[in-house]
């Protein structure tokens, strides 16, 4: 995995800046899992948008059939979909890695993942399970904190030094179990580890009983583009174990993953 590479920075806001599309993606960014549904003032609230502001903004959202209303709650439609899978078929590798990563599954037993970082989040690009091990339901799309996941830490290992931190400092360092690492040091360090080793064992920071490994899927110039993981119970798989037993396998599929590319 190629190390200390400075990544592109997002420009400041200019004259090519456009104000109306950037505020139409922070009203489809306020909903969630855990706001799937809201009024017009929630809407305006999370978004940090006005009422009248964001009314424009979900009335034309609904013209082009991306939200919905009963006439006090608005929803996201399928349509939005539309969106996201635009990205991924884009990236036809993820068709290719597929059964790379269905064989792995068949191979341990265990659930696997492949993620993209953006920002300080990682972002579900291809999941197989095998069973449910998680409280959080995770399908493609789905956004985890960086800081705290194997897939997460790895992916920041392959940046510059000074960004990592950046983007450590910035995230909402949350003691999500008593085992979650939140100091900025700590964290850091964890990093460098990730980078040394060129892989990166989670055990039960993100959720208790959850424990996961992840290797990164590098590109013909030694980038880490994405990261592969395998996730199981901590109960019936240990941080050990799991490094014994299942990182060659996981290495290797992440290995012909990144020949595909």
């Amino acid at each position: 995995m190629a190390t200390h590479r400075k990544h592109p920075v997002a420009p400041a806001p200019g004259d090519t800046y456009v104000q109306s599309f950037a505020r139409g993606l922070q009203v489809i960014r306020s909903f969630s899992a855990t706001a799937p549904r809201q009024t017009l003032s929630e809407v305006a609230a999370a978004s940090g948008l006005t009422r009248a502001g964001a009314r424009r903004i979900l009335l034309t959202l609904q013209t082009l059939g991306y939200v919905a209303s009963d006439g006090k709650l608005f929803t996201l439609t399928p349509r939005i979909l539309d969106l996201g899978f635009a990205y991924l078929s884009s990236m036809p590798i993820w068709d290719r890695a597929e059964p790379v990563m269905e064989a792995l599954v068949q191979q341990v037993r265990e659930s696997c993942s492949a993620a993209v970082l953006d920002a300080t989040d990682i972002v579900y690009v291809l999941r197989v399970p095998t069973h449910k091990i998680m409280r959080i339901s995770l399908g493609v799309g789905s956004r985890l904190p960086a800081y705290c996941t194997s897939m997460g830490r790895l992916l920041l290992a392959d940046l510059e030094d000074d960004e990592i931190r950046e983007r450590l400092s910035t995230s909402t360092r949350e003691a999500f179990t008593k085992h979650t690492v939140t100091d900025l040091d700590a964290l850091f360090a964890k990093v460098m580890q990730a980078r040394r080793h060129g892989w990166c064992l989670v055990n039960q920071e993100l959720e208790e009983g959850l424990i996961s490994i992840a290797a990164p899927i590098v590109d013909r110039a030694g980038r880490a583009v994405a990261a592969l993981n395998i996730s199981g119970q901590a109960n019936r798989t240990s941080a050990k174990v799991m490094q014994e037993t299942m990182l060659p396998a996981l290495l290797d599929s992440a290995r012909t993953i990144s020949r595909l590319l």
